[in-house]
């Protein structure tokens, strides 16, 4: 797994919808009074362990940190921060393509080939112009649908086409992510396939996050988000799902006040690695 940034994500200037946003070097203020992680388990012992160890990999972390994790094996839930709002850069991608699916199974309908070749560029590369593309031809009105039928209610989707600064949170992403790994009525089985496919298609180079540390033999799907702006400096979200070595478990990890875009990374990958690590232990 490579950890190498983007070329594109060096520059001090970062794309949200197809518009380009000016941006200072701000400074990543500590957290204050920072709430702690809560954690709750069928499996004995294993909450203890996450809250520990999870608490332990963000001590010395500058930042605004929000954690998310279910495991549906062991009845694991862990939390930081779950309705804290962010940014959700390029994240909200993996929301575009449920709203498209959503759409299209409400019209009794395929995804076009131009509807494809967009929703693969948009996911596993990441792709901006293609994002902007499917959020103006799905249109607030369906954007806001689908939220709704998904029960995402602490969503508000961008306005004037900056899909990048949706406000979401660590509640509705993994309300998203259960939907797109368990079967429900919102999602028909072929899109939740479809998503998935893609998220574990992602280039090598936007693999970082929440499969950091993930034991061999799971399967990984991601997708990641990354925005600098002048007030909250980097913003370094994760959105990742894991099956195999007897568990079935999903990953949000969201950060703002990072001073650089690596700093964010290497936050969230310590967050993985410990929980990774306990579960594959329980």
């Amino acid at each position: 797994m490579t950890h190498r940034i983007p070329r594109r994500a060096r520059v001090l200037a970062a794309v949200v919808g197809g518009a380009t946003l000016a941006m200072g070097m701000a400074a990543a203020p500590a957290s204050a009074a920072a709430p702690a992680v809560s954690c709750t388990s069928a499996k004995a012992g294993l909450a203890t362990k996450l809250k520990k160890d999870i608490t332990a990999a963000i001590a010395n972390r500058r930042g605004t940190i929000a954690v998310g994790l279910y495991d549906r094996s062991t009845k694991t839930t862990c939390t930081l921060r779950s309705t804290t709002h962010y940014d959700s850069a390029s994240t909200v991608k993996v929301t575009v393509l449920a709203t498209l699916l959503w759409d299209a199974k409400k019209h009794n309908r395929y995804l076009t080939t131009t509807e494809q070749t967009l929703a693969k560029a948009m996911i596993t590369k990441s792709d901006n112009d293609a994002t902007t593309k499917l959020w103006k031809q799905l249109g607030l009105t369906k954007i806001k649908g689908f939220l709704s039928a998904a029960g995402m209610t602490q969503t508000t989707p961008g306005a004037n086409g900056y899909w990048g600064l949706t406000q979401i949170d660590v509640h509705d992403e993994q309300k998203l992510l259960a939907l797109v790994t368990a079967k429900n009525t919102v999602l028909s089985d072929n899109a939740r396939a479809y998503i998935l496919k893609l998220m574990g298609q992602v280039v090598s180079s936007q693999r970082w996050g929440t499969p950091y540390g993930v034991p061999s033999g799971v399967s990984v799907h991601v997708k990641n988000g990354w925005l600098q702006r002048s007030t909250h400096g980097w913003r370094v979200h994760s959105l990742g799902t894991f099956k195999g070595g007897g568990h079935d478990y999903q990953m949000t990890v969201l950060t703002h006040d990072n001073s650089t875009m690596q700093y964010g990374i290497t936050t969230i990958q310590a967050v993985a690695k410990v929980i990774h690590k306990d579960l594959a232990a329980s």
